[in-house]
């Protein structure tokens, strides 16, 4: 079973990340006070596999904390796909729809030289959310991938 393991937001593009152990989610502006949210309704909440930041760290050759990756969300067992637009997840009472793979940008090679490379693969650099349905979260919260009808 996934659970919700971090929860970071910024306010403005580089701007300082501040992880929270909650936190709400609206449907119009993604986690509460978060610069993601502010910029599209269909893209305002990003989520980060663990498995996969480590993965992508290793291949760098650097451990880098997950934060800087700049993502709303971290969770532990999962792995995003392109056959996973359209599905929906449950955090908690929070509704999400995953709408698009998350592009890594070229920050990540400020952070560490390759990267970027290495979070191009298979979606590690996480996907990107729509709100369909508000609440909060909670660190510890069960991530649970809805079955499609």
């Amino acid at each position: 079973m996934a659970k919700l393991i971090g929860i970071a937001t910024h306010t403005k593009s580089r701007g300082d990340i501040t992880t929270h152990n909650h936190i709400a989610v609206s449907v119009d502006s993604g986690l509460e006070n978060d610069y993601q949210g502010q910029k599209n309704v269909n893209t305002s909440v990003t989520l980060l596999s663990k498995k996969n930041w480590e993965q992508a760290c290793a291949e760098s050759g650097k451990e880098i904390n997950w934060t800087e990756r700049r993502a709303n969300l971290l969770i532990d067992d999962i792995e995003f796909s392109n056959s996973m637009i359209g599905q929906q997840i449950q955090i908690g009472n929070v509704l999400l729809e995953i709408t698009k793979e998350t592009d890594p940008c070229n920050r990540m090679d400020e952070l560490q030289p390759g990267l970027k490379s290495a979070l191009t693969p298979n979606w590690r650099g996480g996907a990107r959310c729509k709100v369909l349905r508000k609440g909060e979260i909670t660190i510890g919260d069960k991530v649970t991938i809805l079955k499609r009808f």
